[in-house]
C-alpha cells in the first residue's frame, strides 16, 4: 500500500467518525481499511488513534498527523488543478469559517453562484460567531467583521461596516427618541457579548469624536437575537445594516442619530499567511470581492427609506 492511500484512508477514518463509515465512503471492506490503518501506525512507529468500547478518537500526534495529511492531499489536488487551468476547473474542498448572521443572510446566494461556476470544488461552511484559529482547525478562508488582531493571517477587506443605533417605533413614541449620543446614553441597551469595552464611540459630520457610555439592560452574543429583543420594544442596539437593512426598510426599526457614526470596522477575507494560497481559495476570494464592491445593497435602507418620525433624521 502506498503512502498516498494510507494518508487518504486515514483522513477517511476521522472525517467519517470511524472504520466502518469509512470502508463505506470508500467502497472496500471494513478489514481492509483496518489494515491499512495498522499498516500505517507500524510504519511510522506511532498511535494515531485512542481506542477503547466506547471511544474512538485522535491522539495528540493523530491530530498534528492529520492536519499534515489534509494539507499534503490538498497540495496534491492543487497540483492536479493547477494542470487543468486552460478549463478553468478547480477541484477540491473548501472549507469556510462565517459569522452565524451574516452567513444565513447573505452567503448561501453567494456559494450557488460560486459551485454554479466551479462544480467539482466542494464547499464544507462553519457558521459561527466564535474566533475560530484556521491552521489548528484546518479553515482554508475565515469571513470576520471587526478589529483583525491575528499577525498571522493575511486580510482582504470585503466592505466598510455600517453600523447603526436602531429602536422600534412603539419604544420611541413610548420613551422619546434621542437627539445626541448623551441623550442616547439614557435609554436602555441592548449589547453584543462578544464586544469588547464598555464605551461606545462616534464621530460626528464634522470630524469630532466622542465616546458615551450605555446603560446595558440585555446582552447576548447573536445579532438575529439581539434584533429581536429590540422589535419587541426592550431598548436600543448598535446594530450593522447588513442584519437589519429590511426590517428598516419597512419601518420596523428607526435608525437614531443619522449624523453620527458609530465604528470603523470592515468585514474581511481572512487567510492564513503560512499556508500557499490555492487556486479554488483565490477564486472564491475574487468572487467574494466581486459580490461585494462597491455600496452593498443592504447599505440602500439608509436612503431609500420613506417612513419619517418625529425627532428622527
Amino acid at each position: 500500500m502506498d503512502k498516498y492511500e494510507e494518508m487518504k484512508t486515514f483522513v477517511h477514518i476521522v472525517d467519517s467518525g470511524g472504520i466502518s463509515h469509512a470502508a463505506d465512503r470508500l467502497g472496500i471492506a471494513k478489514s481492509a481499511v483496518s489494515r491499512r490503518l495498522s499498516d500505517l501506525e507500524s510504519r511510522l512507529s506511532i498511535q494515531l488513534f485512542n481506542r477503547s468500547t466506547r471511544k474512538f478518537s485522535l491522539t495528540d500526534t493523530g491530530q498534528s498527523y492529520y492536519n499534515e495529511c489534509i494539507r499534503l492531499l490538498n497540495d496534491l489536488e492543487e497540483v492536479e488543478s493547477s494542470v487543468t487551468l486552460s478549463n478553468q476547473k478547480l477541484t477540491g474542498k473548501l472549507r469556510i469559517t462565517a459569522p452565524l448572521s451574516f452567513g444565513l443572510g447573505h452567503l448561501a446566494p453567494v456559494m450557488t453562484d460560486f459551485i454554479a461556476e466551479h462544480p467539482d470544488v466542494q464547499i464544507e461552511i462553519d457558521l459561527n460567531d466564535r474566533e475560530v484559529n484556521l491552521i489548528e482547525e484546518n479553515f482554508d478562508l475565515s469571513l470576520r467583521i471587526g478589529v483583525l488582531e491575528d499577525s498571522q493571517l493575511i486580510a482582504r477587506k470585503l466592505f466598510k461596516l455600517t453600523l447603526v443605533p436602531l429602536a422600534s417605533p412603539e419604544y420611541l413614541k413610548k420613551k422619546g427618541t434621542p437627539m445626541t449620543p448623551q441623550e442616547l446614553e439614557k435609554h436602555p441597551m441592548i449589547a453584543y457579548t462578544i464586544s469588547s469595552g464598555d464605551y461606545l464611540h462616534y464621530t460626528a459630520q464634522d470630524g469630532t469624536q466622542g465616546s458615551i457610555k450605555p446603560k446595558v439592560s440585555h446582552s447576548c452574543s447573536n445579532g438575529d437575537f439581539m434584533e429581536e429583543l429590540v422589535l419587541s420594544g426592550l431598548g436600543f442596539a448598535i446594530l450593522p445594516t447588513f442584519l437589519a437593512y429590511k426590517q428598516i426598510e419597512k419601518g420596523e426599526l428607526i435608525p437614531l442619530l443619522r449624523d453620527y457614526s458609530w465604528g470603523q470596522e470592515n468585514a474581511y477575507a481572512v487567510y492564513p499567511s503560512t499556508r500557499h494560497l490555492s487556486y479554488r481559495v483565490r477564486a472564491f476570494i475574487d468572487h467574494l470581492l466581486a459580490r461585494f464592491e462597491g455600496t452593498p445593497y443592504w447599505d440602500e435602507c439608509l436612503t431609500r427609506t420613506t417612513h419619517k418620525f418625529p425627532g428622527v433624521r
